[in-house]
């Protein structure tokens, strides 16, 4: 079975710990710098491949050094990176993440040949063949939102792939356009803040209540060390974090992804797929980047025995 992430491609330089930002030229001695394969496509093509899929990934990353990085480690992390377009003169999106003691992610981020993604840019034929696609940052791929793209969704569902969506920015502009796609997916995965800014509800429930009544099957809102709240047609459920020891939260959300949308494949029901998204997350969490801590699937599932 094959699945295909689509949409963000990032480079992530990650420091840790930082508690501060130098002043002048001053130097700040860290335990620990790495770089890695991040984003809402590339995170999770990464975290779906350890814990046991075959991945292909899409998108559209620069011609430069960071896009040559990110071919090569995302080639050596088993992803299938044929179909990823470089683009002559663009740079490839990348993120500085300056860690805090307590997991805390602020970034600097440029956004490069993500925000030029079209359908042109995607295989159709391996889309429609797929077992499970990933959308992955659709409210910053502005040219996904088009309607060529969403009848292949469609086309994709029909033929038995299940979709799941997942994003990026808490910009709500961009957040209120990603509502297009939720009549095409199954499941959409925001977490609390863009769940709240996509609808403008008061509340985490009523924002899942109101993005599920724009067509997916599931809403799933990921809600940090409170766990997530699964909200489908026969209720709302809560799912508990696991406790753990923290080092960093870069990527849990897609670490989280890839653990529901594996349960799914493995024909496990909503609320035990997001109990493996948690599994997935907590595993992330333990260590620095989007990459880290997760090995594979048996032993992510040991954290909920």
């Amino acid at each position: 079975m094959t699945v295909v992430t689509v949409g963000v491609h990032i480079v992530d330089i990650l420091a840790r710990p930082v508690d501060h930002i130098p002043q002048g030229q001053d130097t700040v001695l860290v335990d620990q710098i790495r770089l890695t394969a991040a984003g809402a496509a590339a995170g999770t093509a990464v975290d779906l491949v350890k814990l046991g899929n075959d991945v292909v990934t899409m998108g559209a990353i620069g011609d430069d050094e960071l896009g040559d990085f990110l071919l090569m480690i995302l080639a050596k992390r088993g992803v299938d990176t044929s179909r990823l377009v470089r683009r002559a003169g663009e740079q490839t999106a990348a993120s500085i993440l300056p860690i805090r003691p307590d997991g805390g992610r602020p970034s600097f981020h440029v956004p490069g040949a993500n925000l030029g993604v079209t359908p042109a840019d995607l295989d159709p034929g391996l889309l429609r063949a797929a077992s499970a696609i990933h959308l992955g940052g659709m409210d910053v791929t502005f040219g996904l939102g088009d309607p060529a793209f969403f009848a292949l969704l469609d086309e994709a569902r029909s033929s038995g792939a299940v979709i799941t969506m997942d994003l990026l920015s808490e910009m709500p502009d961009l957040l209120g356009m990603a509502r297009a796609f939720l009549p095409h997916v199954d499941y959409v995965l925001p977490n609390e803040s863009q769940a709240l800014l996509m609808t403008g509800a008061a509340d985490v429930e009523t924002a899942a209540r109101t993005l599920l009544a724009d067509g997916p099957r599931g809403v799933l809102v990921t809600l940090g060390a409170a766990g997530s709240l699964v909200v489908t047609e026969a209720g709302a459920r809560h799912v508990p974090a696991l406790k753990t020891d923290v080092s960093d939260t870069t990527g849990c959300g897609d670490a989280y992804c890839a653990g529901f949308l594996t349960g799914l494949l493995h024909d496990q029901d909503v609320l035990t797929a997001a109990r493996w998204g948690t599994a997935a997350a907590a595993r992330v969490a333990t260590g620095l980047g989007s990459d880290a801590g997760l090995t594979d699937l048996p032993s992510t599932l040991d954290l909920l025995t």
